[in-house]
């Protein structure tokens, strides 16, 4: 997969209250990165904890679900799309489905 933007998730793990994130989101950005996702079950089968939405939305428990990554898969271009990086307090106040 093709992921854009990992600034996005290097941004966030670079403030110095979020340092603890870092080593988890580089693992999930290098799992992802070599995977060929044909559908959201291929999400599931693989992350079994990983919530699917609507709007081709998938989203990630990091950290020991401190932090929540929602993502927008692309399936025919194999690209995912990073939405969001933050806490669940930051997660309570978005719109999961159209960020």
């Amino acid at each position: 997969m093709r992921i854009i933007s990992v600034k996005t998730l290097k941004d966030f793990w670079e403030k110095e209250k979020y340092k603890n994130s870092e080593q988890s989101l580089k693992s999930w950005y290098y799992e992802v990165k070599k995977d060929k996702w044909k559908s959201s079950h291929d999400v599931k089968d693989k992350y079994k904890s990983a919530s699917i939405l609507s709007n081709n939305r998938v989203i990630f428990n990091i950290k020991g679900n401190r932090y929540r990554l929602i993502i927008a898969v692309n399936y025919t271009f194999q690209i995912v799309f990073i939405r969001f990086i933050g806490t669940h307090e930051e997660y309570n106040k978005i719109n999961a489905k159209e960020i």
